[in-house]
C-alpha cells in the first residue's frame, strides 16, 4: 500500500462525490433564499429536502468508489454500504473514507483467493460483494462507530470545561472543531454545544461557530483563485461551489478537497476556521439565528464585524493551503 496508491484512490471518490455535493448545497442555498432559513413555504422544503437527499449519498459514494479503485466492482457494494454506515453511525466523512479503504482492501484480499472451479463464477457478483460487505459492517459498527460516539462525548465535556476558562481559547476550540471533520462527531459536538448556549439568551457562539463552518469552503476558493497550481482541473470545477457553500453555511463544500488530501487541508481549515470564530467572539457579535450563513446577516449584532470575521478566516484558510499544499504536476492541474 503506497502512499500515492492512497492519493489515486482517493481522487476517485472525490470525483465520484463531487456530482452530489454541488447540487445538493446549492438546492439547499436556493430553498434558504426563497423560503428563509426554516424553509417556511412548499417550494424552499421540496429543494431544501431533494438537497439533503443529494447530501446523504455523497459519503457513500465517495467511500464505494474508494473500493471500486482499489478492487474493481466487487468493491462498490460493500463500500457503498460502509458510506451509509458512516453517515448512520455519525463518523462523517472521515468514518467514509475508513470505510472505503477497509471495503477495497478485504473485498481485494478475498479475490485474491483461490477457490473451485464451480465457485470461481459466483465470486463477483455473490460472494465478494456479500462477504465484504459481511466483514465491513461488523469493523465499522464495532470498531469505527464506538470512538465517534465517545469522541462525540469527549469533545462536548472539554467544550463544557472551556466555557468557564477562557472565551478566546473557546472560540478557537469551536472553530477548529467545526472544520475538522465537517459534520462528523466533532463538529456537531461543537454545533450542538454552541446552540446549547442560546437556552441562557448567549447567541455569541453560534455567531462564532457559523463562521467556523462558513470559513472552509470560502477559503478553499480563495487558494484556489490565488494559487490555481495547488488544485487539479477537477477541483477547480467545485470553485463556484465553494462560494455558494461559504454564502449558506454548507461547510461540505470543503469535504471533497479534504478527502483528496486530508493531511494538508484539514489543519488548513481549522486554522481559518479557528481565526474567524476567535474574532467574531472577540467582537461580542450575537446571531439569533441557527442557520442561513450570509441570508442572515441582519440579525447579526454587528453585521460588518461578523463578515469581517468571515473574512478573515476565509483568508487564513488559504494562507495555510498555499503554504502546505504541494503543487501538483501540470498534467492534472487547472492553472
Amino acid at each position: 500500500m503506497k502512499a500515492g496508491d492512497i492519493r489515486k484512490h482517493l481522487m476517485t471518490g472525490v470525483s465520484f462525490m463531487i456530482p452530489f455535493v454541488v447540487p445538493g448545497g446549492i438546492l439547499i442555498a436556493v430553498a434558504f433564499m426563497v423560503g428563509g432559513i426554516f424553509w417556511e413555504n412548499a417550494a424552499a422544503q421540496f429543494l431544501g429536502n431533494l438537497g439533503k437527499s443529494a447530501f446523504g449519498l455523497m459519503v457513500p459514494a465517495m467511500a464505494g468508489y474508494i473500493a471500486y479503485s482499489i478492487a474493481d466492482r466487487p468493491g462498490i457494494a460493500p463500500g457503498f454500504i460502509a458510506g451509509i454506515i458512516a453517515n448512520d453511525q455519525g463518523s462523517g466523512f472521515l468514518g467514509g473514507i475508513l470505510g472505503g479503504l477497509l471495503a477495497g482492501y478485504i473485498v481485494l484480499y478475498i479475490k485474491k483467493q483461490k477457490v473451485p472451479t464451480f465457485i470461481r463464477a459466483m465470486m463477483p457478483m455473490l460472494i465478494i460483494p456479500l462477504i465484504g460487505t459481511v466483514i465491513v459492517g461488523l469493523v465499522m459498527t464495532f470498531v469505527i462507530g464506538p470512538p465517534a460516539a465517545w469522541l462525540n462525548t469527549t469533545m462536548t465535556s472539554m467544550l463544557n470545561s472551556l466555557s468557564t476558562v477562557s472565551t478566546v481559547l473557546l472560540a478557537i476550540v469551536l472553530g477548529a472543531m467545526m472544520a475538522f471533520d465537517m459534520g462528523g462527531p466533532v463538529n456537531k459536538a461543537a454545533y450542538m454545544f454552541a446552540l446549547g448556549l442560546t437556552d441562557g439568551g448567549n447567541w455569541v457562539p453560534v455567531a462564532a461557530v457559523m463562521v467556523g463552518g462558513m470559513t472552509p469552503p470560502l477559503g478553499v476558493a480563495f487558494a484556489m483563485l490565488l494559487r490555481k497550481d495547488k488544485f487539479t482541473a477537477l477541483e477547480h470545477e467545485g470553485l463556484t461551489g465553494c462560494f455558494v457553500g461559504a454564502a449558506s453555511f454548507i461547510t461540505e463544500f470543503a469535504i471533497p478537497y479534504a478527502a483528496a488530501d486530508p493531511i494538508h487541508v484539514i489543519p488548513s481549515l481549522m486554522v481559518g476556521s479557528a481565526v474567524g470564530a476567535a474574532v467574531s467572539m472577540l467582537s461580542g457579535t450575537s446571531l439569533m439565528a441557527p442557520h442561513g450563513g450570509v441570508f442572515v446577516l441582519p440579525l447579526a449584532s454587528s453585521p460588518l464585524m461578523w463578515l469581517l470575521s468571515i473574512i478573515l478566516g476565509g483568508l487564513a484558510t488559504a494562507g495555510m493551503l498555499i503554504m502546505l499544499k504541494p503543487t501538483v504536476p501540470p498534467e492534472e492541474s487547472g492553472a
